[in-house]
């Protein structure tokens, strides 16, 4: 699959922004007190690294 200068732009910055969010929710993860609320920060920290994943696959 061969993509473009303005999608591989796109790839990169969404990539960039979930890793950003993947780090920050994994912070919020290890300041929360209630384990439910850290249990929610850990899921969405997953869902965000496996989003990333999926999407760096388009670059591979």
């Amino acid at each position: 699959m061969n993509i473009n200068q303005m999608e591989l732009q796109t790839l990169r910055h969404l990539i960039g922004s979930h890793e950003t969010a993947e780090k920050k929710l994994n912070f919020f993860a290890s300041q929360a007190q209630d384990p439910q609320i850290r249990q929610m920060f850990q899921q969405s920290a997953q869902s965000a690294s496996q989003t990333r994943q999926k999407l760096l696959s388009f670059l591979g």
